[in-house]
């Protein structure tokens, strides 16, 4: 790939995310923090070319979790065990996690999240 291919795809990522070149480049150079709904939106849509998730095992799964916390997760209402790291209001390890930061801080350490990327 050539620098005008790289730069064409930059592009592209900038413009399917929302967000002007110059706000992309203060972000890849950490001259601005990324928002939190812009790193949302770019694992999401990270988490639909990477991997067929279906092929996945849910979280619940793989966390083991019981049926009395299963109940209380929006993951296992919508059986999005695959995204659960996506989903506001998970229940997982016995916290409720409704602030992003405070979700992908410890969805970052979690092998759900982490079988992805």
């Amino acid at each position: 790939m050539d620098d005008k291919e790289f730069n064409k795809l930059r592009d592209k990522i900038a413009q399917h995310l929302g967000v002007s070149l110059k706000a992309f480049y203060s972000y890849e150079q950490n001259w601005q923090n990324i928002p939190a709904h812009l790193e949302r939106q770019l694992l999401f849509l990270l988490s639909g070319i990477l991997e067929n998730s279906k092929d996945r095992e849910p979280c619940w799964v793989i966390k083991k979790c019981p049926a009395a916390t299963k109940k209380q997760c929006p993951a296992w209402e919508f059986q999005a065990g695959q995204l659960c790291w996506f989903i506001y209001g998970t229940f997982c390890c016995g916290h409720n996690y409704m602030d992003w930061k405070e979700k992908m801080e410890f969805c970052r350490s979690c092998e759900v999240f982490k079988s992805f990327l």
